[in-house]
């Protein structure tokens, strides 16, 4: 046994994956896939014969579901593609900062004060008017490989 001590910079990471493998021939429309490095929602998938060399081909036609941009693939319908985990969560919305952050309430009562603003333009004017106004909005979040943004907005009535 050796007496030096051993020391490990901690990187505050489960460890848990931020994608799995799914066979590409299994992948369809309204699914989920990364390409290039981006997590998508495929929006188009055709696949074409087997040709004199074996493999059929899967192509993938995707939208980037963060910033919006399409992006296209081809796959060997036997190979193994990355598919993105991808969470959906509800917040109650409880303020908006100067700086285009948004302040939400967590389900177990926290704040979760890391999120900026949508760009997607109607949805912003969506939350800006419905908070001016006094309503109570619920925002949903995407997030997938860590990444966050909100994605959709919910009224549920006006402040008590």
């Amino acid at each position: 046994m050796s007496d030096e001590e051993h020391h490990f910079e901690s990187k505050a990471d489960a460890g848990a994956s931020k994608t799995y493998p799914q066979q590409a021939g299994t992948i369809r429309k309204n699914g989920y896939l990364v390409i290039k490095g981006r997590p998508c929602k495929v929006v188009e998938v055709s696949t074409s014969k087997t040709g004199k060399h074996g493999h059929a081909k899967c192509h993938f036609v995707a939208i980037d579901i963060f910033n919006g941009k399409k992006l296209e693939d081809i796959v060997p319908s036997s190979h193994n593609c990355d598919v993105p985990h991808v969470n959906r969560t509800d917040y109650q919305l409880i303020d908006i900062s100067e700086d285009g952050f948004v302040s939400l309430l967590t389900e177990n009562g926290n704040t979760k004060d890391d999120l900026r603003l949508p760009t997607d333009d109607s949805l912003l004017s969506q939350i800006k008017d419905g908070f001016g106004e006094g309503k109570d909005l619920v925002v949903t979040v995407m997030s997938s490989m860590g990444e966050e943004q909100i994605c959709a907005l919910k009224d549920i009535g006006p402040k008590n």
